[in-house]
């Protein structure tokens, strides 16, 4: 299969993503650039020279769209997963494809971020730091919708094609569960360590859709893409957060467990060197150990395999991030972190290609009246 989109596939990928209105006449692609802080990369640079052709692509078969016109825009990296973006990006005619920060601001016409989000009502951003924290927030100030894409490659291809209204309907029966829901109720067995078990507090908190559809102004959401995910109570109530609970993750070949407390990381219960780093990050960094997500993709049902890039893997499956949650719904920011380079957002993904030697045994979800439901058994959704 073809490691690239025809002008028709893109007709077709944009309008099933955005639904284009008569209004929406302005699409851009937005990449960041490396520095000497963020050295470039031989997939940093081909992204960059594939957004120059996509940007091409997309203006010969505009009308189809239609649209008036598609821009390339940069801006400097922010070296981090969905930290703030720069205020400034520069609008370009020639591929970056060997463009740096240091000759970004010859390269093309200056434009705020602003403007450029309320003049490009559709945005495409396929850049190395994930700016969809950022762009959840400043689409729904500036009216715009973004398709995030960070990481993204040519081996993710083959997921822009798949049928997104059976995905769309699949993700949607998993929100409609979870916004009933007041916890979800995960059991985990661990190679070497036996059974662990977390509990998270859902009160207060909607689920997500993200069925790879943008269609409303004002949102943002990944693409490819396929999850629900929801934010647990993070206790910025009255009432402290019930999470808590035994959460393992693997690092190659070290599973590290966490105890969890008030939906904080409070300890690292293991020992060995993941472990001891990541006793480091909590101590340094207390935001990072906010639970920031509880996500169920839904693509390795279609037969799409992980390609080691967060974009899709996280996708294909459950996982758990740690870190910035505004984004979603929740109250962990940029505010909460000790300085904006700082700012993470870390999915741990629990598929057997990532965590092999962790099974999630069953999620049960508990709702008011004191029902349960168990939606997910030894990794395969039971949902559908």
């Amino acid at each position: 299969m073809k490691d690239r989109l025809d002008g028709k596939e893109f007709t077709s990928l944009i309008q099933g993503v955005f639904s284009p209105r008569v209004e929406d006449t302005h699409l851009a692609i937005l990449v960041d650039i490396p520095d000497d802080a963020a050295q470039d990369h031989s997939k940093w640079k081909t992204r960059r020279r594939m957004a120059h052709e996509w940007t091409e692509t997309l203006n010969m078969v505009k009308s189809d769209i239609p649209l008036k016109a598609v821009h390339l825009a940069a801006y400097a990296n922010v070296h981090s997963n969905n930290a703030d973006l720069p205020s400034e990006a520069f609008l370009l005619s020639q591929s970056p494809e060997f463009l740096t920060v240091s000759g970004l601001k010859n390269a093309g016409d200056p434009v705020t971020m602003e403007n450029l989000l309320k003049t490009h009502s559709m945005i495409m951003a396929p850049a190395e730091f994930s700016p969809t924290a950022p762009l959840k927030l400043l689409s729904k100030l500036h009216g715009s919708r973004a398709a995030t894409m960070p990481g993204f490659s040519s081996a993710m291809i083959p997921a822009l094609r798949l049928d997104y209204e059976e995905i769309n309907r699949r993700v949607c029966l998993l929100k409609n569960e979870l916004d009933l829901a007041v916890a979800a109720d995960i059991r985990f067995n661990t190679e070497m360590i036996g059974e662990s078990r977390v509990h998270f507090d859902l009160r207060f908190r909607p689920g997500h859709a993200s069925g790879g559809r943008i269609p409303e102004p004002g949102t943002a959401g990944n693409l490819p893409s396929g999850e629900c995910y929801i934010v647990p109570y993070e206790g910025e109530k009255s009432e402290p957060s019930q999470s808590r609970g035994e959460l393992p993750v693997q690092f190659d070949d070290e599973v590290v467990v966490y105890a969890i407390e008030n939906n904080r990381a409070k300890e690292v219960l293991t020992h060995g060197p993941a472990s001891d780093e990541e006793r480091e990050k909590i101590a340094a960094e207390p935001a990072y150990s906010n639970i920031a997500e509880i996500g169920f993709g839904v693509l390795a049902d279609f037969g799409i395999k992980p390609v080691h890039e967060l974009l899709l893997d996280e996708k294909l499956g459950l996982h758990i991030a740690f870190g910035r949650s505004d984004h979603f719904g929740g109250a962990v920011g940029v505010k909460d972190f000790s300085s904006p380079g700082r700012v993470v957002h870390i999915d741990r993904i629990y598929i057997p290609e990532t965590q092999n030697k962790i099974e999630v045994v069953e999620v049960i979800l508990s709702y008011e009246d004191g029902s349960e439901r168990i939606i997910m058994e030894h990794g395969a959704y039971r949902i559908f």
